[in-house]
């Protein structure tokens, strides 16, 4: 069992909430009626285990753990390169394995060994089949490897480290980095997904806008000057 790296049951709590809460305004739009949303992160997270949820319908034994590969499909997974760097690859269909074992493995009978020439036996045979492109990948740097993917029109993704997609040209050439002022000086966010124009107001300083949170709460100047001389605030 591995954590998460982030907080995914909150997160996807929040965007449930979020197309929940959108659908009815719709809706009130069209028929001036609303409705009542109820959001659990449990249910959030049965939603997002789709396909292995229902593989084990009516008692059926679940997928095998199988870490960051995939439990039906083969290949599928992170595969090291020859210069430590790791790629990430998925084997969708025939039409892939064959331009996979010919123009990235360099062995285009693979594709009709009677061992690997369906994916139920590339299943069966999965250590074999890993065996082979560990073996050719470790021969390569990540950038050889990305190239024959990319000519052979295979799904993949370099795995990056958190200082690497800090570093990522696409989200620099897609302008989603932003700069907000602190009082240390400015310092680099993300937009949101799907925006362009979010609003990046500075980082208040501790304290910054007590005076202000406090008036809207009631308290007048006597009280927040009370409170500050107490060290309250």
């Amino acid at each position: 069992m591995a954590k998460a790296g982030c907080s995914i049951v909150d997160i996807s709590a929040g965007m449930y909430a979020y197309s929940a809460i959108l659908a009815p305004l719709l809706k009130r739009g069209r028929t001036g009626q609303g409705c009542r949303i109820d959001i659990s992160m449990l249910e959030s997270m049965a939603e997002w285990m789709g396909f292995p949820l229902y593989y084990g319908f009516d008692g059926v034994p679940p997928p095998p753990r199988a870490g960051a590969m995939h439990a039906s499909i083969c290949p599928y997974g992170p595969f090291a390169c020859g210069d430590g760097r790791t790629v990430m690859l998925g084997i969708q269909n025939e039409r892939e394995w064959q331009s996979f074992c010919g123009q990235v493995l360099g062995q285009a009978d693979l594709a009709t060994d009677p061992r690997f020439d369906s994916n139920s036996r590339r299943l069966a045979a999965r250590d074999e089949v890993d065996r082979l492109i560990n073996a050719r990948f470790s021969s390569m740097t990540t950038e050889q490897v990305i190239a024959l993917l990319d000519t052979a029109r295979i799904a993949f993704g370099e795995v990056n480290t958190i200082a690497g997609l800090w570093a990522h040209p696409q989200l620099a050439a897609r302008g989603r980095w932003q700069s907000v002022q602190t009082e240390h000086g400015p310092v680099s966010a993300l937009l949101p997904p799907g925006q362009t124009a979010a609003r990046f107001d500075p980082v208040p300083r501790l304290g910054e806008h007590s005076h202000v949170i406090l008036a809207e709460l009631g308290y007048d100047g006597a009280e927040v000057s009370a409170l500050k001389t107490a060290g309250v605030i």
